[in-house]
């Protein structure tokens, strides 16, 4: 009898916790997360961030925690708009799908075709890149972010025309390489084939149609929002610091949509449920399939710390992993002052989205996963835990670094000039302009908007500190040093820059500043010079030329010193010689490469 009643009672204990597992099951599956978030934002040091989750057609979480502002203590909320920076790639690439689908393109059709514009660095690239290469990052181009993002600008035209002198570092399709600028080629196409903005075309087809009534694309529209996150970063205090907003409209298709989580779970619906929402078709579904599957690898992609974490390849705007053994779809953004995840799982018919006014923050990555454990059921990771430590890990190597490393520093060292033989203009046009400056016995650079400092280092090579707003110095030593590159005439030619890690040096080749001269000045040059006055100095309106017999004019640019440059022939040019008091030049010198040549006024 007593083992009877054992039994039964062992019966009823598995009843029971069959019972307690079905109720856990069934109930809500975030319940208490709100904690672990209010942990994460104090562990990982971040002003605020917003999160929503889709599930099926229903929005089951939706919040924000921190601030958006923080000195006004100002909180987030699900409506609080941040930039998504790289997550804008899926909407500019479901554009190229609504081409598509209307016949005006082929994914496969060669992307110089669609916009003649778009040059690419030989004509073998020009050849065999198509819009499917550009969709999944397959070039053969590195990422030369340092081109758009320090020489900015908002002429998409110029912006695209570096392209042409970007050197590849991989043959086409032979590697994936992330490249902003191949998102810029595919709004312009559909710029090119619409007649409308890239700005318009997002409003028009996704937008409006998905009541994303709090999204915009402006910097400026964004700023003025009354429900804006300001941007923020981790100063080198390690406290939460303001930054200012950074506007890349002009780099706008690789990543200047400003939204909320709560807009955000409508373009998760769409992808969620086959390209619809609310039973109107956003993308064809054939589109949807395409995107998120894999057209390109990544890497390798195999297990690691988490045997079930594995995969790494690229859709369109997409890239393609396996989380725990469940199929995911991601793409993060990060723009100054912002960090973003937007990501679903197909079969599991589940979306995350995550924004947080942060500098490169953890936060999206750690929250999204977080999630995930719970909605899919798996044995829950401590993400947050893992960040703390692997960053304190980080910061021990690096000091290790920092102290086994030898100072590559040559003391004792001297430029090989007077500084201010390093003064002028240096211009590469993968990337921009450099305008080097001597003042107050020093040297100064702008490097597209960035005002910088240079110090010497050794030899040639001068470091860099940045110069804010304010004219403060940053006293932190950057990695990127320029190194002044002098020709066979022993002045300064170029500049080196190691912008791109993979490949060789950028060089920027020396210009000299032009410096103008009103008409009275001009004309003090005019006049024929030499044997017989063979060699003539004349205006064309407000430019001096010089003819000699049996060749060509040649046009001048005045650099100041009575010295002009031929325009279009290095290593010569013009030096006049003047008396004071006397109104028109006494001579002058031809400086070529193989001597100087001096003639005298006959007239």
């Amino acid at each position: 009898m007593k083992s009877i009643l054992n039994v039964f009672l062992l019966c009823l204990l598995a009843i029971s916790s069959l019972a307690q597992s079905k109720r856990q099951k069934t109930g809500d599956p975030l319940a208490g997360i709100d904690t672990l978030f209010n942990k994460i934002l104090k562990d990982q040091q971040v002003a605020g961030f917003a999160v929503a989750v889709v599930k099926g057609d229903q929005v089951i979480y939706s919040k924000g925690f921190g601030y958006r502002d923080v000195e006004s203590k100002k909180p987030v909320t699900p409506n609080t708009l941040f930039a998504i920076g790289s997550s804008t790639k899926s909407f500019t690439s479901a554009l190229i799908g609504l081409q598509q689908k209307e016949g005006n393109l082929s994914f496969d059709g060669i992307a110089t075709s669609y916009l003649p514009q778009l040059k690419f660095y030989n004509d073998n690239m020009n050849n065999q890149i198509t819009v499917r290469d550009m969709m999944c990052h397959r070039t053969g181009l590195s990422r030369y972010d340092l081109s758009w993002f320090v020489f900015n600008t908002s002429n998409r035209d110029s912006i695209i025309q570096r392209v042409r002198y970007m050197e590849p570092t991989a043959p086409v399709r032979a590697k994936w390489q992330y490249n902003n600028f191949m998102f810029l080629a595919q709004g312009m196409i559909v710029e090119k084939l619409t007649g409308k903005t890239w700005e318009q075309n997002i409003k028009e087809k996704f937008f409006n149609p998905l009541e994303m009534s709090r999204s915009n694309t402006n910097i400026f529209e964004f700023e003025k929002d009354n429900d804006a996150s300001l941007p923020y970063s981790i100063n080198d205090k390690g406290t939460i610091e303001k930054i200012d907003y950074y506007n890349i409209d002009g780099m706008g298709p690789a990543g200047s949509i400003n939204s909320s989580v709560n807009d955000m779970t409508h373009w998760l619906k769409v992808w969620i449920n086959g390209g619809t929402y609310k039973g109107q078709e956003i993308l064809p579904a054939s589109y949807i399939r395409e995107a998120a599957s894999s057209q390109m690898v990544i890497s390798g992609g195999l297990p690691e710390a988490d045997k079930d974490i594995y995969l790494s390849n690229y859709g369109f705007g997409w890239m393609i992993s396996s989380y725990r053994g469940h199929y995911m779809v991601e793409h993060g953004g990060n723009i100054n002052g912002f960090s973003a995840s937007v990501s679903f799982f197909p079969t599991d018919k589940i979306g995350i989205v995550v924004l947080t006014n942060q500098n490169t923050s953890n936060v999206p990555k750690i929250v999204y996963s977080s999630i995930a454990d719970r909605l899919l059921e798996l044995k829950n990771i401590d993400w947050n835990g893992r960040a703390r430590k692997a960053k304190a890990e980080a910061k021990e190597r690096e000091n290790a670094a920092k102290k086994a490393a030898e100072n590559p520093r040559v003391l004792n060292t001297k430029p090989s000039h007077p500084l201010k033989d390093y003064d002028g203009l240096f211009d590469n046009p993968a990337y921009g302009l450099i305008n080097v400056s001597f003042k107050n016995d020093s040297l100064f650079a702008t490097m597209g908007k960035e005002k910088i400092l240079l110090r010497h280092y050794h030899y040639d090579v001068f470091s860099i500190s940045g110069i804010d707003k304010k004219e403060k110095i940053d006293t932190a030593e950057s990695d990127l040093r320029f190194n002044f590159i002098s020709g066979q005439d022993g002045k300064i030619e170029g500049i080196g820059l190691l912008l791109e890690q993979s490949i060789k040096p950028a060089i920027f080749i020396y210009k000299p500043k032009t410096v103008e001269l009103n008409a009275a000045a001009l004309e003090s040059y005019i006049g024929s010079y030499g044997d017989k006055g063979m060699t003539k100095v004349y205006l064309k309106g407000k430019i001096l030329f010089v003819s000699v017999p049996g060749q060509p004019e040649y046009e001048t640019i005045s650099v100041g010193n009575d010295v002009f440059n031929f325009k279009n022939l290095k290593g010569f040019s013009l030096k006049f010689e003047k008396k004071e008091g006397v109104t028109k030049a006494l001579s002058v010198s031809f400086i070529q490469p193989n001597g100087t040549f001096k003639q005298v006024r006959q007239n």
